[in-house]
C-alpha cells in the first residue's frame, strides 16, 4: 500500500521552535507573509524526506554474473481455464525461471469423485502446464484451493478425510515431477492462508495440519525427480507465522524446502528488509538454516485494483523494486501475468496484469515493457554505489566492452524529478558516446569527451521514468 506520511504532531507543540527557522528562509529567500510562512513550514518537515542518487560506476569491478530475482511470474484466479497459449512469445521474452499458479484445484478440474472414493484427470492442466513449459519457465504450483470434490464445505474448508488430501499431493508430485518429468518443480502449500480461508497456526482451522498431511503426502510420492516442498504463501513476512511453521517442521520432520511470503508495498527497501529479518530468525532453527530457501512469490505497488497497474508507476516500481532486490532476493515473482476480465467491460481497469485482457488484445502495459528493458541489461554486473530514496541503478558490462545502466526512479507521489549525476571510474581517456532510451519512448544521445580516467555526465529522470543508458568509446 502507498505509504503516507503525516505531520509530525510535534510540530504543532513546539510552534516557538518553528518560528525560529524563519530566519533561515528569509535568508534564503526573503520575506514572506507569516501565515504563508507557516504552511510552507509544515509542508516542508510534513513530507518524507530523501536522498538523491549521485551513482558512481567502476567500470573495472565486475562483480559476477547479473543477479535475475525478476526472471518470475505469477498468475492469479482470474480466469476459468486460463492460457498463456496467446501470450507465448511476449512472456518467452521475459525470460522467465519459473511461473507461479494458483487455483489449481478448483479450476482445471484435476480431481473427481466423492470423499472417500476419488480419481484423477490431468488433461486441463497439462495445457498450462505445458504452455509454461513452452516459453522456457518451470511450474510453480500452489497447492490450492480444497479440490471441491474432496471438501467439507466450499473451496477454502478442510476435506473431509485428511488421507484425500494427502493423497492429493501425492499425485500432483508424482504427475509433475514423474509422469512429466520435470525437475525441480515447487510445490508450495496453499495461498494466502491467512487470508483465503482465514487460517491460523493453531486451533480449529490449523494450516499447519494441512501442511502435515501435504508433507506426508509429498514423502509418499513415488518415481519422482527432485523437488522442492514449502510454504505458506501468507499475505505478508509475520514472525509468528515464520516461528510456528519453523518449529512443527523441526519437533515433526516435516518435509520443508522453503518459505514463502507476499509483499505488496510502495516502499522499495521493504522487499530487501523482509529478506534480512527471516534470515536473522531462522539462525534460531540451526536444523532449517543451512538450506531453507526464501521466496517472495507474489509482489507489486498495491494488493487491490490500482490505476498505477496500467501506467508507468508500476513500471517504474517494478524496475525499481527488482534493483533494490538484486543480490538480496533469490526469487520473486511479479504477480501478474494477465488481467481478469472487468465485469463493467473496461479495457483497462487497474489490474495487476502486464497484458490486458484477450478480449481487448492481449495487450501489454507499461509495466511489461519496463521489465524487458530491465532483462535486458548486460550479463557482467559492475560495481555502482550512490543510489537514492527513488532512483534505482543497475550498471554491467556487455560483449563489446560497452558500460550499460538501467535507471529507475519510483516516486509514489510522483513528484521526484532528478537530474542524475552519473560518474564513471576507470574507463579509457577518449571520445565516448553516451545513448539514453526512456521508457516513455524518449531517445537521446550526447557525445563526452574526457582525459582522465574518469567521466561524468548527468541524467535527467522525471518522476516514475525508466532508462537504459549505454556508454560506448568512439
Amino acid at each position: 500500500m502507498q505509504q503516507k506520511y503525516p505531520i509530525n504532531p510535534r510540530l504543532k507543540k513546539k510552534r516557538k521552535a518553528i518560528l525560529s527557522l524563519f530566519g533561515l528562509f528569509i535568508l534564503v529567500g526573503g520575506v514572506m507573509a507569516g501565515a504563508w510562512q507557516l504552511k510552507v513550514v509544515r509542508e516542508f518537515f510534513g513530507q518524507a524526506s530523501g536522498v538523491p542518487a549521485n551513482l558512481v560506476v567502476d567500470t573495472s569491478a565486475i562483480l559476477g554474473p547479473m543477479p535475475r530475482p525478476w526472471r518470475n511470474l505469477a498468475q492469479g484466479g482470474e480466469d476459468h481455464n486460463w492460457r498463456i497459449d496467446k501470450l507465448t512469445q511476449p512472456v518467452a521474452a521475459l525470460q522467465p525461471e519459473y511461473i507461479r499458479l494458483d487455483h489449481i484445484y478448483d479450476f482445471y478440474d484435476i480431481v473427481q469423485g466423492t470423499p472417500g472414493n476419488i480419481t484423477f484427470d490431468w488433461t486441463k492442466f497439462d495445457l498450462i502446464i505445458d504452455d509454461i513449459l513452452k516459453t522456457g519457465a518451470k511450474p510453480y504450483v500452489a497447492l490450492s484451493y480444497m479440490p471441491p470434490a474432496i471438501s467439507s464445505g466450499d473451496i477454502l474448508a478442510y476435506p473431509v478425510h485428511w488421507s484425500d488430501w494427502q493423497l492429493v499431493v501425492q499425485k500432483t508430485i508424482e504427475h509433475l515431477s514423474g509422469t512429466k518429468g520435470i525437475r525441480d518443480v515447487y510445490y508450495e502449500v496453499w495461498n494466502e492462508p491467512d487470508l483465503f480461508g482465514s487460517f491460523k497456526y493453531y486451533g480449529d482451522k490449523n494450516y499447519l495440519t494441512m501442511y502435515a498431511y501435504a508433507s506426508a503426502g509429498a514423502k509418499n510420492a513415488r518415481g519422482v525427480l527432485p523437488f522442492k516442498l514449502g510454504g505458506p504463501a501468507i499475505t505478508a513476512l509475520y514472525k509468528n507465522w515464520f516461528d510456528a511453521w519453523a518449529k512443527a517442521c523441526v519437533s515433526n520432520q516435516w518435509r520443508c524446502d522453503f518459505f514463502s511470503w507476499h509483499r505488496y508495498s510502495t516502499n522499495l527497501d521493504q522487499f530487501a528488509e523482509d529478506m534480512a529479518l527471516v534470515k536473522e530468525w531462522v539462525q534460531a532453527y540451526p536444523q532449517l538454516e543451512p538450506t531453507l530457501e526464501f521466496q517472495i512469490t507474489e509482489w507489486g505497488h498495491d494488493s487491490e485494483n490500482n490505476a498505477g497497474y496500467d501506467s508507468q508507476y508500476s513500471a517504474a516500481h517494478t524496475v525499481a523494486g527488482a534493483i533494490a532486490m538484486s543480490n538480496r532476493v533469490e526469487r520473486a515473482f511479479a504477480f501478474e501475468i494477465q488481467d481478469g476480465k472487468d465485469p463493467e467491460g473496461k479495457n483497462y481497469w487497474g489490474r495487476w496484469g502486464m497484458f490486458t485482457h484477450n478480449d481487448f488484445g492481449a495487450t501489454s502495459k507499461p509495466r511489461y515493457r519496463g521489465l524487458r528493458m530491465l532483462d535486458s541489461i548486460a550479463d557482467q554486473r559492475l560495481q555502482i554505489t550512490g543510489l537514492g530514496s527513488w532512483v534505482k541503478a543497475l550498471a554491467a558490462r556487455n560483449d563489446l566492452g560497452e558500460t550499460e545502466l538501467i535507471i529507475a526512479n519510483f516516486d509514489a507521489k510522483a513528484r521526484n524529478s532528478e537530474l542524475v549525476p552519473v560518474t564513471f571510474l576507470n574507463i579509457e581517456p577518449g571520445e565516448y558516446t553516451l545513448s539514453k532510451e526512456f521508457l516513455g519512448g524518449t531517445k537521446q544521445s550526447q557525445q563526452l569527451a574526457t582525459s582522465a580516467a574518469v567521466l561524468r555526465a548527468e541524467i535527467f529522470m522525471p518522476a516514475n521514468e525508466v532508462a537504459k543508458v549505454k556508454l560506448t568509446k568512439n
